[in-house]
């Protein structure tokens, strides 16, 4: 097929990888070269910078809407264009434009989580599954019909950014699945149920708080939904009154009812108080530092019962 490819992060490279391999992409769409990095230098997208390298024809645009560059991807003829994690509403003219079947890939099983931020908020919910959805572009967030789902369970030891990387290797299939069968003809769209629909918003650095007077499997959930971004973070107590900020990368969970010890008291073995049971610290980060495990990280940062996480 000839296809266009709309999409920036790296979620969506696999596929773009995929599709350039197997069918005629005629252009890829991406976001501007933002600064990026201590020095802010102007970097190129994921997807913009595999493009080029891949000698792809790559169209940069602060507005994907503007009636130029619909135009201009009119003609281009493609059979169809497939997005993912683009960053802009496209408009029903340039949805024409793109040819008779558009495509979002979209890392919820829709019509739960629809928005920015759906890997996390299904892990910061306790979610046991999650997968993505195939959907059509559609004027309301992520509302279009369905025309493919995966499923996949969510470990208890994973975290968001590892989630991320999982689902995106699970793109080229769900996504090749689909172009396949609207090629056939047996393509067979259902409706989402908007009464089942919950929201996923975009995660800011407010969100990192975390609050240990919740059961074991909230905070765990919680501090694996945060990570890598925006991260937990916590400020360490110590017995001599000395604080310090540490980020909460992993955890594990132990059950248990209410104990005497305060939520956020340090327990022996790393293990910290909550309302019900404890969690254990597995991975942690002094900011600016690297994610090391907590063994090692009390060799230069002695954490000792007693102390205090808040």
């Amino acid at each position: 097929m000839r296809l266009i490819y709309l999409g920036a992060g790296e979620f969506g490279l696999p596929t773009l990888q995929r599709l350039h391999a197997r069918h005629e992409v005629v252009a890829v769409v991406t976001q501007p070269d933002r600064p990026a990095g201590r020095k802010q230098q102007m970097t190129p997208t994921a997807i913009g910078q595999w493009a080029v390298g891949a000698g792809l024809p790559v169209l940069k645009a602060d507005n994907a809407n503007d009636p130029a560059l619909v135009a201009r991807i009119a003609g281009l003829k493609a059979e169809g264009a497939v997005v993912i994690a683009f960053g802009q509403k496209l408009g029903p003219q340039l949805i024409a434009a793109l040819g008779p079947l558009v495509v979002n890939l979209h890392a919820s099983l829709l019509p739960k989580y629809r928005g920015a931020a759906p890997i996390n908020w299904a892990m910061i919910q306790g979610e046991t599954e999650t997968g993505l959805s195939v959907i059509a572009l559609a004027q309301r967030m992520d509302a279009g019909v369905v025309y493919a789902q995966v499923k996949t369970p969510i470990s208890p030891v994973e975290t968001a950014g590892e989630l991320h990387d999982r689902l995106s290797l699970m793109g080229p299939d769900v996504i090749e699945a689909v172009l396949r069968e609207h090629e056939a003809g047996t393509l067979k769209p259902l409706p989402q149920n908007d009464a089942q629909a919950t929201r996923a918003p975009k995660l800011s650095k407010a969100d990192s708080r975390i609050d240990f007077d919740q059961p074991a499997e909230v905070v765990r959930a919680r501090v694996h939904g945060l990570t890598p971004w925006p991260g937990v973070q916590a400020n360490w107590v110590r017995a001599d009154g000395k604080e310090q900020v540490i980020m909460i990368r992993r955890v594990s969970s132990e059950g248990g009812t209410a104990t005497s010890h305060a939520p956020g008291s340090v327990l022996e073995g790393g293990r910290v108080a909550v309302r019900e049971g404890s969690i254990r610290l597995l991975e942690v980060q002094v900011p600016g530092g690297r994610v090391m495990p907590f063994d090692e990280f009390t060799n230069g940062h002695p954490m000792k019962a007693g102390d205090i996480l808040r």
